[in-house]
């Protein structure tokens, strides 16, 4: 029988509920999680298809590609507390049900304005499903099952990017039933119609619900914030950066810092913060936040910007372009899932290893396509080497940060953790976009010059992202 019971913010939290279907738990979870990776991913192969059908500047990319994100980040911690507050099994139903809809509501959008707006309302979806699933994980599991629960978590991360630019591919040429680029959107319908019949059935309900206070004040000052910071960024290179983007720029400091001190307030009066201080206080969470953040800004911007470039400089078709993506995200799949076999000794200084190889790839890869030729034999074997990189610092790091938090703080850490991996997509696609964008010209080499120097960018990101690696292994 379900209890209903309000503890304080410090209260214990419940002990991991016993199931008898793990391994289904887990299958429901993840192919929820997937479904939201294939959708970010997937996009990316449609772009160039969206602009020709919809008439979408480059701006108006940019927003289809994050406005899913933005949402999904600033909402995520608060997806969390409801969960706790009212289930993981109820949260993760909601959220799939509005992201269904929304995903059929994307695939009929008739402007590129329209679609912009149902991509802001899957990722209001995706926010209440997903924090479900790192919360169901850390309940669910322990020990050493949590940990390869937790690195077939990564894997599934990556077999989504992969499986999105491949099957992106694979609509668009196909073209089924004249859909074009909409069957990117309206392949989600049928697998969350499928979830929503399997989900009430295995996953566990919730033996106990925690009365969760909302920190609605710092929701509204993170949202404001990240919308400041984004769109300034996103349109500033199409308007020549009128005087409004960079009051917005500077506005959107002063709200971080804000948002900062909203945060500090909350903790003070007894409430409960998006940013718990006893989660920040927890060992290496706060390093590993920025990491991952900084991880996820030069992954998310390398995908947008090679995808522009596959597509509209070397004209490469829909699928062929998602096939590039193939050796990256099968080697950052593999390494994801068997990391755990590497000796123990070897662990902490693995992940900043796995940035430095990443940042030190960006840069051949830039140098490599400078020039403008097609993809061949060895820019994928240094996609491949990029790949290793980034799944040798993206799941150790998620997995060593939250196998050393209690249960008790798990929904408010995996809000924060998954926050931050969603808000670096957002400001990397915005930030890396709007260089390669700014730079590009109309020949083919003035684009390809654009990915080098964007490639060189998100190097130093990676190297930013290896020092705080490297600080937090000691």
């Amino acid at each position: 029988m379900t209890q209903s019971l309000t503890q304080s913010p410090t209260a214990a939290a419940p002990a991991p509920v016993a199931t008898r279907r793990p391994i289904a738990v887990l299958a429901v979870i993840l192919l929820g999680q997937f479904m939201a990776v294939l959708d970010a991913s997937i996009v990316n192969v449609a772009i160039p298809s969206i602009r020709t059908s919809l008439h979408a500047t480059g701006s108006g990319l940019q927003l289809v590609v994050s406005g899913y994100v933005i949402a999904y980040a600033v909402l995520l911690v608060t997806g969390a507390r409801l969960g706790d507050r009212f289930g993981q099994r109820t949260l993760f139903v909601t959220g799939l049900t509005v992201f269904t809809v929304a995903s059929l509501a994307c695939g009929l959008a008739w402007s590129s304005g329209a679609l912009i707006v149902f991509r802001f309302l899957q990722g209001i979806g995706s926010a209440a499903m997903v924090p479900q699933v790192m919360t169901l994980i850390q309940r669910q599991f322990t020990g050493a099952t949590r940990a390869r629960a937790l690195s077939t978590y990564a894997a599934v991360i990556s077999s989504g990017f992969v499986a999105g630019q491949i099957a992106g591919g694979l609509i668009l040429d196909a073209d089924i039933a004249g859909t074009g680029w909409r069957g990117v959107f309206l392949v989600n319908v049928p697998i969350g119609l499928a979830l929503l019949v399997a989900a009430p059935r295995i996953l566990p309900a919730a033996t106990v619900r925690v009365d969760r206070k909302l920190d609605l004040p710092g929701l509204a000052v993170l949202t404001v914030s990240v919308l400041a910071l984004v769109v300034p960024l996103v349109l500033g290179h199409e308007q020549d950066w009128p005087l409004w983007t960079r009051i917005a720029l500077g506005a959107a400091v002063f709200g971080f810092a804000g948002f900062a001190l909203v945060e500090r307030r909350a903790h003070r009066v007894g409430g409960e913060p998006l940013f718990a201080d006893r989660v920040l206080r927890a060992p290496g969470v706060v390093l590993a936040a920025i990491t991952l953040f900084l991880i996820m800004c030069t992954f998310g911007g390398w995908t947008f910007v090679l995808t522009i470039h596959l597509q509209s400089t070397l004209g490469y078709s829909a699928l062929h372009a998602g096939l590039v993506f193939l050796p990256n995200g099968v080697t950052f799949g593999l390494v994801s899932l068997y990391w755990t076999r590497i000796p123990a000794r070897l662990h902490r200084a693995m992940i900043p290893t796995g940035l430095l190889i990443a940042a030190v790839t960006m840069v051949v890869m830039g140098l490599q396509l400078r020039d403008a030729h097609d993809i061949g034999p060895l820019d994928l074997i240094t996609f491949a080497l990029m790949g290793i990189g980034y799944g040798l610092a993206f799941s150790p790091l998620m997995a060593r940060t939250t196998g050393k938090i209690p249960v008790a703080l798990a929904a408010d850490a995996s809000g924060i953790l998954v926050t931050c991996v969603q808000l670096g997509v957002v400001i990397g696609v915005a930030s890396f976009g709007t260089v390669f964008l700014t730079i590009a010209g109309g020949t083919a080499l003035s684009a390809a010059h654009a990915v080098g120097v964007t490639a060189f960018a998100e190097a130093v990101t990676a190297l930013v992202a290896a020092a705080f690696a490297f600080r937090a292994a000691r």
